[in-house]
């Protein structure tokens, strides 16, 4: 049976180009979104990038993103992110 292992404790999500972070350099990042509207999160390869993609998570959902260390992310609301990893 996986199980997710935290790495580092929760913070709340950047709501800018500008202020994007790659979440304690995670490889692989556990994104809550705690409200119940559409949340549009952006992953960069670094802060302000044009280059960045976008996917949606409905509200009160859970996703794990798996993306480079050095890749930033940011989201139209503010939500919450952990660094984790997984384990069996």
């Amino acid at each position: 049976m996986q199980r997710t292992k935290i790495i580092e404790s929760e913070v709340s999500t950047a709501t800018s180009t500008g202020a994007a972070t790659s979440i304690g350099s995670a490889s692989c990042v556990r994104l809550h979104n705690n409200t119940t509207g559409i949340v549009t999160v952006g992953v960069s390869t670094q802060v302000g990038a044009a280059t960045t993609v976008f996917f949606s998570m409905p509200g009160s959902s859970v996703e794990f993103l798996e993306k480079f260390p050095s890749d930033v992310i940011w989201t139209s609301t503010s939500i919450k992110a952990s660094k984790v990893g997984f384990t069996n």
